[in-house]
């Protein structure tokens, strides 16, 4: 498909945080080809179909660098309990749907993260391979990964750490059956990473199956790290070391590691981390919602130089609001000021997570040579106006209802508003009827858990 955009404010997102009025951007075919003025480029593209795109702005598509979309299903239910949710809902969850449950599941969280203006997400979860189609299907970017354990995860709730090969073996045999089907499908638009869940989940040999695994397809890895005081328990007395010194001591840090929260890392570890090359993922709104302000020390991370990427985690895929919230979080832990700036927290969305995907030549701007993930956002709504600085009411007053159109990789998947790789109505309408059957088999599995009993529409 040949576009031209034009009449749009274009926020590149580039390293100099270049913002062009009366700007417009050309697509030839997957790449852009051009970005400037609308003038010119008029004149040079007149063949090419055109959007005006007049009171409206042009983004790179956000990267959602760390979420779970299967993890919808206990939606407006975990936030508000006074438990641990990992492994007390979310991981016996995970275990007891179906195929199709969590294909549904799925399905709704990529609906929400195209009308949320996503254009990439990484994705580690369990039994990926079993719903990895709909990723295919619904036209975004994408990044799977079957999150490895040998620990018995279904047993740490109950504060008991176990581990076994057995466990682990069926772990890695998922994780292979994933990459083999799905690693690079329609032309490298979808990709496949190695995950270990958490330090405290897997022992050391699991940890040097993953390495083994990640060389052998060439794959970048992911995993979440120090994300609870318990994970930082549990390697300490397994290793006598902090999650971060166990990773190091077994070789997964470095540029082609993502890892998300570091919300109990000492500053000796975001030392190691960032001399490393290790990426961040931040995800600040998933824990605010229960009030958990502390997370990570990001002054310090940011300081440290470490490249910090943006994710929403669990239960939405809207970053719009992982901007809003991240950008006060972070600022009020530097006790108040202008710092970070919207156009450094805006990259964290964009720049930064290509840059932790090791795609900064071809995703993040929009710069000419660079894949066409291009989102356009209505910006002449009610929040948005006196536009002063675009940037700044973007991040700070930005919704997800202000995104019109998504392109990946020079194809639309929204355009106007409408969602054109899925059925709406339908995808809603699946994902409550496999929400209500999959509380109703985790009860069944595991009865101490009580059943919510989500309606049915």
């Amino acid at each position: 498909m040949d576009v031209l955009i034009k009449n749009a404010t274009v926020v590149t997102c580039d390293d100099q945080s270049t913002v062009i009025r009366n700007g417009a951007v050309a697509v030839r075919g997957d790449v852009i080809e051009s970005v400037g003025k609308s003038e010119v480029l008029e004149r040079q593209y007149h063949d090419f179909r055109v959007i005006d795109a007049v009171g409206k702005a042009v983004l790179p598509g956000f990267i959602n660098a760390h979420t779970h979309s299967v993890l919808t299903v206990i939606r407006g239910t975990v936030e508000d309990m006074d438990v641990g949710s990992v492994y007390t809902y979310m991981t016996p969850i995970t275990f007891a749907m179906d195929a199709d449950q969590r294909a549904a599941l799925a399905q709704l969280a990529y609906l929400e993260a195209i009308r949320c203006g996503t254009t990439t997400m990484v994705d580690p979860l369990r039994f990926v391979h079993t719903y990895a189609q709909t990723v295919v299907d619904s036209g975004l970017r994408m990044y799977l990964a079957e999150s490895c354990a040998d620990a018995l995860t279904l047993k740490i709730r109950y504060g008991k750490y176990e581990y076994s090969r057995e466990w682990g073996e069926d772990f890695l045999e998922r994780a292979v059956t994933l990459v083999e089907r799905f690693h690079n499908m329609d032309n490298g638009r979808v990709q496949c990473q190695i995950a270990s869940h958490a330090p405290d989940n897997c022992s050391p040999w699991m940890l040097d199956q993953l390495l083994d695994l990640s060389e052998k397809y060439g794959l970048s890895r992911t995993i979440h790290l120090a994300q609870s005081q318990a994970e930082v328990d549990q390697v300490r007395a397994m290793s006598g070391l902090t999650p971060t010194e166990y990773l190091r001591e077994h070789g997964w840090l470095g540029p082609d590691l993502l890892a998300a929260h570091w919300s109990n890392c000492t500053q000796s570890d975001i030392d190691i981390l960032a001399e490393s090359g290790t990426h961040m993922a931040h995800c600040p709104a998933s824990g605010s919602r229960r009030g958990t302000h502390g997370g990570a020390d990001m002054p310090a991370i940011f300081d440290a130089g470490v490249n910090v990427a943006l994710g929403t985690d669990n239960m939405s895929e809207d970053m719009f609001q992982a901007l809003s919230t991240g950008i006060m979080i972070n600022r009020g832990k530097r006790g108040g000021g202008p710092i970070p700036t919207p156009d450094e927290f805006l990259q964290c969305s964009n720049l930064n997570g290509a840059r932790a995907l090791g795609r900064e030549d071809d995703l993040g701007s929009v710069e000419a040579g660079k894949l066409a993930d291009i989102i356009i956002v209505n910006t002449r709504r009610p929040h948005m106006i006196p536009e002063v600085r675009l940037v700044s009411n973007l991040v700070h007053y930005g919704q997800a209802s202000d995104v019109e159109s998504v392109m990946v990789g020079g194809e639309f998947v929204m355009e106007d508003g409408k969602v054109l790789t899925m059925d709406e109505d339908a995808v809603m309408r699946n994902a409550q009827e496999a929400t209500v059957g999959a509380w109703q088999r985790m009860h069944e599995q595991f009865p101490d858990i009580p059943n919510l009993e989500p309606p049915s529409w």
